[in-house]
């Protein structure tokens, strides 16, 4: 994509992370290395994400000019300028943006072109007889906007117009209570060995047709052997990359963000060769129509029932069930509708998962993380925002457990950025070339360079080969690519937060919605005492044009 499309856009921080108890300060003690410097090729995914819109030049039709009766129009039109006609294409770009060819056909005289955007604003432009004149546009909000062009030949007293339905390319978040959509253990059918389970999401429940991404909660249980789930939108070709890892014996959930299919649906493919049941729960759809863009926020910590903030202090108790106010507070508007977390289980005394909801509805029958007696794990939830901005955890163990919640994000009708989902492709695995993150490495990617337009980025993270226990952290690196390769590059900061945890021997993914930060480009700090792998893959964009 030509870069001259690009504008430059307001400044997103870093994706949420959360803090690790214990081994965040024994790594404050060094800084971290550099391993690894590029910048993907992410052209061909967003230049996919472009639409045309036409109409010929025969649909147009002839009116009268100011000043001029439609009698003596019709007559200059006869006699002045009798082929005078506009043709439009329009071409949808980036999030909210739009090219305009207008081709004119004239006689040999100047013409001026009068353009009503569809969204209450106007432009204009000039044109010498038959040729094309090209303007481009930035839509506020997505949407279906109706173009009107009109073309004037003043010398002859008559004009043309012509119109064309154009829709932008992004699409807005819209959340949805957290509503079960597949739990192959009730009709006893798991999903067998490299075989896909469908999922009906446009047309489900009030959601519309045409839905262009969903945000589930996806959970693989049951499982017998290693393998993993990969999420793609129905009648596309399957992705080499995947949303969850598992062991035999494992239960796992992950966030998912995931293009849907035209016929509405999306497949949850089995990557393993024994079956395993999946659950998804839906929390939210986009739509190419304005509802709720989405703002990036620094990582802001709402609740920590170790010191009482958010709520009281003091572990959640077995099936017990806290209530915190989100929206409006600490840096997110009332108006939010819902918003991004990434929250952490720590010090749990037994078994047990997660569920976060909407306060004032009933807990779903769905959970957001598991985790073991003692364990510290994270992961990445969207939920919407409930009674009086609240939101709801549920602690679904039978003994207590320490809860950290931090908002990255949220979705509220003043917010501009809207999302550009496409094909999932993966930016990062260090298995290829065999050399792994070592601990206290970083690896750097430049996944906003040369698209200043991005304010964020959906990743899926995965760490597997771990050789200890530790945790990966994302956060945006003040130094641009062209700082690393020029060698004028500062120390970037120590990491004292995590976006997942693991242990030796663990294949671990969590979802990440990362911000751009000042130049787009990503660390992913392996903040342990030995290698890992890395695998990052992307599933699209935020932009704010």
């Amino acid at each position: 994509m030509s870069h001259r499309r690009l504008v430059a856009s307001a400044t997103i921080l870093a994706a949420g992370i959360s803090l690790i108890p214990g081994l965040a300060n024994a790594a404050d003690s060094e800084p971290g290395k550099v391993q690894g410097v590029s910048t993907p090729d992410l052209d061909s995914a967003i230049e996919a994400k472009t639409t045309k819109f036409d109409s010929p030049a025969d649909r147009s039709v002839k009116v009268p000019s100011a000043g001029k009766s439609k009698a003596a129009g019709t007559l200059a039109a006869s006699e002045g300028n009798p082929d005078l006609a506009v043709a439009l294409h329009g071409t949808t770009f980036n999030a909210h943006s739009l090219e305009l060819s207008m081709g004119v056909t004239s006689a040999d005289v100047d013409v001026e072109l009068t353009i009503d955007w569809g969204d209450g604003t106007s432009g204009t432009a000039s044109a010498h007889g038959t040729e094309s004149a090209q303007v481009e546009h930035v839509y506020r909000e997505v949407g279906t906007y109706r173009v009107k062009v009109k073309v004037t030949d003043a010398v002859n007293g008559v004009s043309a117009e012509n119109s064309v339905t154009v829709t932008t390319e992004g699409s807005d978040f819209t959340p949805y209570t957290p509503t079960r959509l597949l739990d192959t253990r009730t009709a006893g059918n798991p999903v067998l060995g490299y075989k896909s389970a469908r999922v009906k999401v446009g047309g489900f429940g009030t959601i519309p047709a045409g839905v262009t991404a969903v945000a589930l909660n996806v959970t693989v249980t049951n499982t017998f052997s290693p393998g993993h789930i990969t999420a793609f939108a129905s009648g596309t070709e399957r992705p080499t990359t995947s949303n969850l890892n598992f062991e035999p014996g494992q239960t796992v959930p992950n966030q998912v963000i995931v293009p849907v299919g035209a016929d509405g649906y999306v497949e949850l493919y089995n990557g393993t060769w024994l079956g395993v049941d999946l659950i998804a729960d839906i929390t939210g759809y986009f739509t190419q129509s304005a509802a709720s863009g989405y703002t990036g926020i620094s990582p802001e910590r709402h609740v920590d029932t170790r010191e009482g903030l958010g709520t009281r202090k003091g572990q959640i108790p077995g099936y017990g069930t806290i209530t915190t106010k989100i929206a409006g507070n600490r840096g997110v508007p009332a108006g939010a509708k819902a918003v991004a977390l990434n929250v952490t289980v720590t010090n749990p005394r037994s078994d047990g998962h997660l569920t976060v909801f909407p306060a004032g509805k009933a807990a779903p029958n769905a959970s957001n993380l598991n985790f073991t007696t003692g364990q510290t794990i994270a992961n990445s939830v969207i939920v919407p925002v409930g009674t009086d901005g609240k939101i709801s955890i549920r602690n679904g163990g039978w003994n207590p457990a320490d809860v950290i919640v931090d908002v990255v994000g949220y979705y509220s009708p003043d917010s501009v950025s809207a999302y550009l989902p496409f094909a999932p492709e993966r930016v990062k695995d260090t298995r290829e070339n065999k050399k792994p993150l070592p601990g206290r490495y970083y690896s750097v990617l430049g996944l906003g360079d040369g698209y200043p337009n991005t304010t964020g980025f959906v990743l899926n993270t995965t760490v597997t080969n771990t050789r200890g226990a530790g945790f990966l952290a994302v956060a945006p690196d003040p130094n641009t690519i062209a700082d690393y390769k020029n060698g004028t590059n500062i120390e970037v900061p120590i990491p004292t937060s995590s976006n997942l945890n693991f242990t030796a021997n663990k294949t671990v993914p969590n979802l990440v919605q990362a911000g751009r930060g000042n130049t787009g480009v990503l660390d992913f700090f392996n903040w342990s005492d030995a290698d890992i792998d890395l695998i990052v893959d992307i599933f699209g964009i935020y932009m704010d044009n």
